[in-house]
């Protein structure tokens, strides 16, 4: 089975991050199979990728803080690496010959380059199945309706994808309803959840041991994303510590993200050099182990990391991105009013008011908060995006084996049964 998955990334590590983790679960999940990855990210090769897993790396656009594209590293202009860009997607699809393409957020891609793509496989290869991947936030409905019905993404849903997954809740955010979607594309939506994000490779005592915190201190983690727009939060932070009493046992680890310009990354390095409470790294590709081991989470309100916090029960403090987009903004609203995390508006953030969030937080000792967040929150999108691309590629095959499958669909949904080749051989054995 080949799969092809395209993200565009021109801003931070989220995407990449999502992508893979999707990637590492079809893997598991489907026998034999092949991915190749066609990606911008100028981080990818940072990450550990699994076995069955390659990837197309995009010459590199950027995107700034008002929205604006250019090239990342060529001295090319945008429209001539766009087209670039473009070629090479097209190519890879001729070549590589995908059983189903995965298309994260953009319909057309970045700037119209998947449509070349597009159109060759509805006219060469219809037998490749296409399927669209929506955050579960895109941004205000009036800004993305607006976009959307510029760039004719309606239009290019209902001629060219045969599903769209949504990676939230219906109940959260239905995007099928704020963005307004005619009912011919809102069939074709299927709400997955959020996506659950495993313990990192280490225990949390094995790495608070590596960090020097003693049993009776507590570790606050404070992480931007990628880091481009991440010195804010960061100044704000050093700047609420210098109001604590010295005496208190917390102590801090700062991972300011890759994409922080470099004099930021000095600058948060000299104000913390002669602090013993405070460590900071530039980057790491085990998050997840650094949030585990934390008492509390500081961060800005991204897709991914929401999702590790709320998968691994981590009292909070977010500052989402409200500009360019306010994705960010409105997730992070919403689950603020289902007691999950505090938030700080960016435009109200200043360090007495993060500091005092953050302690609140330390002090908060309701063991049971946070216990019942699978009550709340659904975190199976994983199985479910591999239930969905399932069903999908084998809806064409013969009558009989559409029932067997519909049985084995059956039998997954009524007993709650993982998709996975050790506890459901059957159904990974249909292809």
């Amino acid at each position: 089975m080949r799969l092809t998955i395209y993200s565009h990334d021109s801003y931070g590590l989220g995407n990449i991050r999502r992508m893979l983790e999707i990637c590492k679960h079809l893997l598991k999940t489907i026998p034999k199979s092949s991915i190749l990855l066609i990606s911008g990210s100028p981080l990818l090769h940072n990450f550990r990728l699994p076995e069955g897993l390659d990837y197309i790396k995009l010459p590199c656009i950027r995107r700034d803080r008002k929205g604006q594209l250019s090239a990342k590293f060529l001295t090319t202009d945008v429209e001539e690496t766009i087209q670039l860009r473009a070629e090479l997607i097209k190519t890879t699809m001729i070549g590589f010959k995908p059983d189903l393409l995965l298309v994260d957020k953009k319909p057309y891609g970045l700037k119209g380059e998947l449509k070349s793509a597009l159109d060759y496989l509805q006219q060469f290869s219809p037998q490749t199945k296409v399927v669209l991947l929506l955050r579960d936030i895109l941004d205000r409905p009036e800004k993305t309706i607006s976009e959307w019905i510029k760039n004719q993404f309606y239009g290019g849903i209902k001629k060219y994808y045969d599903r769209v997954l949504v990676v939230g809740m219906r109940e959260i955010f239905d995007l099928t309803k704020e963005y307004k979607f005619p009912n011919c594309i809102a069939q074709k939506v299927k709400f997955c959840g959020y996506i659950r994000r495993e313990s990192g490779n280490k225990t949390p005592a094995i790495l608070r041991q590596e960090l020097g915190i003693e049993a009776d201190e507590k570790l606050v983690l404070v992480t931007t994303g990628g880091g481009d727009d991440g010195y804010n939060l960061v100044h704000n932070y050093l700047l609420g510590l210098t109001q604590l009493d010295c005496d208190l046992k917390i102590k801090s680890l700062i991972i300011s993200g890759p994409e922080m310009p470099l004099h930021q990354q000095q600058e948060i390095s000299q104000k913390s050099a002669n602090n013993p409470q405070i460590q900071v790294i530039e980057f790491t590709d085990d998050l997840n182990s650094y949030i585990e081991a934390a008492d509390v989470v500081v961060s800005m309100g991204g897709y991914n990391t929401t999702c590790e916090i709320l998968s691994l029960k981590k009292k909070s403090v977010i500052v989402p991105r409200f500009r360019p987009v306010q994705e960010q903004w409105i997730r992070t609203e919403r689950m603020a009013h289902m007691n999950l995390f505090k938030s700080i508006h960016p435009d109200r953030l200043r360090p007495e008011n993060l500091i005092q969030a953050v302690m609140e937080q330390l002090n908060d000792t309701r063991c049971d908060r946070l216990s019942n967040i699978e009550d709340i929150v659904d975190l199976d999108a994983l199985p479910k995006i591999a239930y969905q691309i399932y069903e999908l590629l084998n809806s064409d095959s013969q009558t009989v084996r559409k029932e067997r499958l519909k049985n084995r669909v059956k039998l997954f949904t009524e007993k709650k049964i993982p998709i996975d080749r050790s506890t459901y051989p059957e159904l990974v054995s249909s292809f």
